[in-house]
């Protein structure tokens, strides 16, 4: 979970064409479908805290956490004064911030960055641990029949401001057996002003999922999985569903009964 450190400082440059808004309306109407009172979100990954800005706004308060201490410098940066953000470090898989909220968010893959079975379970773990009791869950991640049926490709990315310009080559690498996919990144930042090069090389390591696991790791993790469903389109999950979003409930003592 630490591959962002290098290239964090980019990180926005990157993805400035990411509908952070549209987004983050999407899972708000998640939230006052399934949680309509919410008021607290914890974001589990929460990057440079693009989302988290865009969910304050809407109301929220809101707690990330991020293991690069550069994309939360960011996202404290962005931040500024706002009372209604608060961040902090630590891994998703193990962090414990000794308080609960009512909805538990983690978007951008962040689930799929959980390579192992163990994993994933400790994430979900923590995402159980942090909610209140039948709070809710929501959390995307690759979709294995649509990743499967279509593959990842070698992609070509540019983008630049008025200070740098960014190009990055992604060439993935399948590992079937596993469910998983190597995102081979190769970055090169150019300086405009001094017309310096730098180059910056990371492998994102990516598991795909399938319905069954997911809904069976989440019930080990205590919750019950409400709903799925395609990212932003709301479309069924089929084989044309690269990403998927999961809306679960935390499980309270008497669903044990």
């Amino acid at each position: 979970m630490s591959v962002f450190n290098e290239y964090a400082r980019y990180y926005d440059l990157l993805y400035s064409d990411k509908d952070y808004a549209g987004e983050s309306n999407y899972i708000n109407r998640l939230i006052q479908s399934h949680c309509p009172a919410a008021r607290t979100v914890l974001n589990l990954g929460c990057g440079s805290g693009r989302h988290d800005r865009c969910l304050a706004e809407q109301g929220f308060v809101v707690t990330g956490v991020d293991l690069s201490e550069e994309m939360l410098r960011a996202a404290r940066d962005s931040a500024g004064a706002n009372t209604a953000l608060d961040y902090h470090n630590g891994d998703v898989r193990s962090i414990r911030l000794g308080k609960m909220f009512d909805v538990v968010i983690s978007l951008f893959h962040v689930m799929s960055y959980q390579q192992t079975n163990e994993d994933l379970e400790a994430a979900f773990t923590s995402a159980c641990y942090h909610l209140k009791p039948g709070g809710t869950f929501i959390f995307d991640c690759w979709y294995g029949p649509g990743v499967l049926t279509d593959r990842p490709a070698m992609r070509l990315k540019e983008l630049e401001d008025e200070n740098i310009s960014v190009t990055r080559i992604a060439r993935p690498v399948m590992h079937p057996n596993e469910n998983l996919v190597d995102v081979n990144y190769l970055v090169f930042i150019r300086d405009k002003r001094t017309e310096d090069l730098h180059e910056v090389r990371e492998t994102h390591r990516m598991r795909y999922l399938f319905l069954p696991e997911v809904r069976q790791m989440l019930l080990n993790s205590g919750f019950e999985l409400l709903s799925n469903e395609e990212w932003l389109t709301g479309k069924p999950l089929g084989f044309a569903s690269w990403s998927a979003v999961f809306v679960c409930r935390k499980l309270e003592a008497g669903d044990f009964i």
